[in-house]
């Protein structure tokens, strides 16, 4: 099952219009309030999840089992989806789109009120969970955070200690020699891109924006940047980065024949030295060590190769947002599920996640993290519309692939140009796109 992490798609990359997604009718308005008597719940409610693999295996079926304890009176039916984003966003042309459902990126924000049922105003809820500001339109909150990840590399520790290296690079320059010497000393490839299923190029690269700079306004900034890829932003550092990785040799021979299931045992077993994720991958790779007769410790996790006055910084980022559709007859049931699943069930942890609630703990994956003073950068979301216009404008796909999977053909020769020459171009298609949407 190929898990991937939506914290991931904090920028969609293309916005429904009202005619091409209408949700089957008017919104009904009425508010997904949380119950305060269990026992008067009712109703069977269908429940719509991208993790085909835990549907699969009984697990969902474990937390309904759990659930029901408390509701008995609600019985919770799953879906999985593998195809997520492509197969809800068709069934949102009607009214059949579960009862409870992940947020899917390609819904713009401002059209949150067409298609979910408002959870609480906004302020009240800010106090009690994290990532409010993703789903909050005019005050109003839509989407409670499945959880929260960190962004990271995966990294194999005894690789890089057979490397000799011992501590955690601070600038891109110094992760570039790092990367020679795992080539040089170990024969692991240094950095696996996963070319091919795409997607690890887009949300944990463009997720790092705010990284770099120890800012929690870098996206926000993005929608008044003139040249968002200039020398020195947070942009420019990240895929200079990724450009020099693949220019300098540093990563596996044959992008176009990645496989992202095989990287994670290949980076168990030490095969492969570093992977940008979220932290929600660590789990994931240290299951893989243990299937392949390893050892789960040697998995590690460190922050973006980049600080500001000399701390290392990180940013934490919404997972997936469950919503309640707003043609929904059993909303009250829909909301008592939102809240027992991030609550009571475990599975922010179990996943390597931040728990949406503020006074959950951290997880364990993050404790390298706490152990070295990395400071967690939580985004804000306030201009993520403007943004998403702009780069929908500008069609270049921020939390799409498609422009760093050019950028690593530059690198490696496959198509014509410079690293400067494409920035440049970049930074011209989002200055006009601005321009446009600005009109």
């Amino acid at each position: 099952m190929r898990r991937k992490p939506l914290s991931a798609v904090l920028l969609a990359t293309a916005l429904l219009t009202v005619a091409g997604c209408g949700g089957g009718g008017a919104s009904s308005g009425e508010a997904a309030t949380a119950p305060s008597d269990p026992g008067k719940v009712s109703g069977t409610i269908t429940v719509l999840t991208n993790r085909t693999d835990l549907v699969q295996d009984g697990t969902m079926g474990k937390y309904a089992a759990e659930f029901k304890k408390t509701y008995p009176k609600v019985t919770v039916k799953f879906q999985g989806i593998t195809d997520y984003e492509g197969e809800v966003k068709i069934r949102m042309n009607t009214e059949n789109y579960g009862d409870v459902l992940l947020i899917p990126s390609v819904i713009a924000k401002g059209d949150y009120p067409k298609f979910f049922a408002p959870l609480g105003d906004t302020e009240d809820m800010a106090g009690k969970y994290r990532f409010t500001g993703k789903t909050d339109v005019k005050g109003k909150t839509y989407g409670i955070a499945n959880f929260g990840t960190v962004n990271g590399l995966v990294y194999n520790k005894k690789v890089w200690e057979q490397a000799g290296i011992t501590d955690w690079p601070t600038t891109p320059d110094e992760f570039l020699t790092d990367l020679r010497a795992v080539k040089e000393k170990t024969g692991a490839t240094p950095y696996y891109t996963n070319f091919k299923d795409g997607w690890p190029l887009s949300s944990p690269w463009t997720n790092s924006v705010g990284s770099v700079s120890c800012d929690t306004k870098a996206s926000d900034a993005l929608a008044s940047a003139d040249k968002p890829w200039a020398d020195g932003s947070d942009l420019n550092v990240v895929d200079t980065l990724l450009h020099d990785i693949v220019h300098n040799k540093l990563s596996e021979k044959d992008p176009t024949t990645t496989n992202w299931e095989t990287s994670k045992t290949d980076l168990a077993k030490g095969k492969i030295s570093s992977m940008l994720l979220g932290s929600w991958a660590v789990n994931q790779m240290r299951d893989a060590a243990e299937k392949a007769g390893g050892n789960p410790d040697d998995i590690g996790f460190m922050p973006f190769p980049a600080q500001k006055d000399g701390k290392y910084c990180a940013t934490l980022l919404s997972d997936y947002q469950l919503a309640v559709n707003t043609h929904s007859e059993h909303k009250e049931a829909a909301r008592a599920w939102i809240d027992w699943f991030t609550e009571k069930s475990g599975f922010a942890a179990k996943e390597g996640g931040v728990s949406a609630l503020k006074a959950m703990d951290l997880p364990d994956v993050l404790k390298p993290y706490q152990d070295n003073d990395v400071s967690l950068i939580e985004r804000s979301e306030a201009k993520t519309e403007q943004v998403n216009a702009i780069d929908n404008a500008s069609e270049i796909g921020l939390a799409k692939q498609d422009y760093r999977q050019k950028l690593i053909d530059i690198a490696r020769g496959a198509q014509e140009g410079s690293l400067q020459d494409y920035l440049d171009e970049l930074d011209l298609r989002w200055a006009e796109a601005a321009a446009t949407v600005g009109n």
